[in-house]
């Protein structure tokens, strides 16, 4: 039955860099730009469908080894595309990764969060065919707009190397800080949550900008996310503390038994997208009741079809599921919001970068109303692919080989800085 759609002709790659705001985290801060892969797979059917990814170096490379793969195949095979290059999951890196701050790097990672990309172009592609959105070609919506959460960082007012244009949002390096970029997040797009990343500042700094965020905006979900930073002794002190206001604390520490040893002695709900990244890592941290919610992204866990995947199991546990962000464009968020729609459940708004990003690749940006992504109806993700953009990013990666490597560090260590996790 899969002849009777289009087969894929050709698969093009195009390696951009897209400008980043000096956003802090645990490992360091953002350079002034970021690699992107923006994957275009073309049919013999006349339509082209779009993804995009990580675009660092790795994963590049490994995009242009199984993109080969695709030619010939049909477009109603989706399945299909998820065996491409299945091997044995060999280490890459032994510390958490900078693209991501998810746990340590292996080789099917890296295959996964390619393979993500080439699936969303293949359901755009069929859903263009077709005529239909990809949310109906994944059983349909169950929801009309998808909710998104505030995401807030401490931020440096400027990059240390004068290379990028400045940016409108200004510095956020203490409570007060944190306060305004968070009433420029709700002027922005009316955001009905709001996420801070940690493990930045020391603990006692980042428990005031919490309550300052809750004095600010009184009945406001917040969150709070150090990426695994902390110990389990300030784990306990920090929930003791601002427990209350939070709706979740996200990894604030990776280790399984210390996770649950910190829901059952404070209750507070626990997120992550560190410490289950793959469905191996499910059930333990599932027996343990040391994850009540998990992060899904639908670029590391393998695509669209992974991530309702996960989202079955995690019903099937009485587990809660949202979704995790990194720096992306709108075509990313297109595609989370597809999914998102279709998945029954889904209690707490998705994380997005979106916001932060002045760049893109789309003919039209995609809008926030009410902090939420209306659910589009027009055939695949509903976005088009703004070809100048494209080919301006890309050169800005073709005269900028030191950016195509993300590394938070970097920055720092031209500032003279060095990052410690507390």
């Amino acid at each position: 039955m899969s002849r009777a759609f289009p087969r894929i002709t050709e698969v093009r790659l195009t390696p951009i860099l897209i400008a980043d705001p000096p956003l802090l985290n645990r490992s360091g801060v953002h350079q002034p730009y970021t690699p992107r892969l923006i994957v275009e797979v073309e049919t013999d059917g006349g339509v082209t469908g779009l993804g995009e990814t990580y675009g660092d170096t790795v994963y590049l490379d490994r995009a242009r080894e199984l993109s080969r793969d695709l030619i010939g195949r049909s477009i109603g095979a989706v399945n299909a595309i998820a065996s491409i290059g299945r091997s044995a999951s060999t280490l890459l890196d032994a510390e958490p990764a900078a693209s991501g701050l998810r746990g340590a790097l292996t080789t099917d990672k890296v295959r996964l969060s390619v393979l993500s990309a080439f699936e969303v172009a293949v359901f755009d592609a069929l859903g263009r065919h077709l005529g239909v959105p990809v949310h109906t070609l994944l059983g349909g919506k169950v929801r009309d707009a998808v909710d998104y959460s505030g995401y807030l960082f401490y931020k440096w007012a400027e990059h240390p190397v004068a290379v990028a244009e400045p940016d409108d949002w200004g510095p956020a390096l203490d409570p007060d800080g944190v306060v305004r970029q968070a009433r420029k997040f709700l002027a922005h797009g009316g955001f009905g949550s709001l996420k801070l990343k940690g493990g930045v500042m020391p603990p006692e700094e980042e428990i005031a900008a919490v309550r300052a965020l809750a004095a600010e905006f009184p009945g406001l979900p917040l969150r709070l996310d150090p990426n695994g930073a902390w110990s389990l002794e300030t784990s306990l002190h920090v929930a003791e503390q601002v427990g209350g206001v939070l709706e979740y604390l996200e990894d604030p520490t990776t280790a399984l038994d210390d996770l649950a040893e910190l829901h059952r002695r404070t209750g507070i709900p626990l997120a992550t997208n560190m410490v289950v990244t793959a469905m191996d890592e499910v059930r333990p941290a599932f027996d343990r009741d040391a994850v009540q919610i998990v992060l899904s992204d639908h670029h590391f866990w393998g695509g669209l079809l992974a991530t309702r995947d996960l989202a079955a199991v995690c019903r099937a546990y009485g587990r809660s599921l949202s979704m995790h962000s990194n720096t992306h464009l709108g075509i990313s968020l297109a595609a989370m919001t597809q999914v998102a729609a279709t998945v029954e459940g889904l209690d707490y708004a998705c994380d997005t970068h979106y916001p932060w990003q002045a760049e893109d690749v789309l003919t039209e940006r995609l809008v926030f109303r009410a902090g939420a992504i209306a659910v589009p109806e027009t055939p695949g993700l509903g976005v088009g692919l703004d070809r100048d953009a494209l080919a301006r990013l890309h050169e800005r990666w073709k005269a900028m080989p030191h950016y195509r490597v993300r590394d938070d560090v970097a920055a720092l260590r031209r500032a003279g800085i060095r990052s410690s996790a507390r």
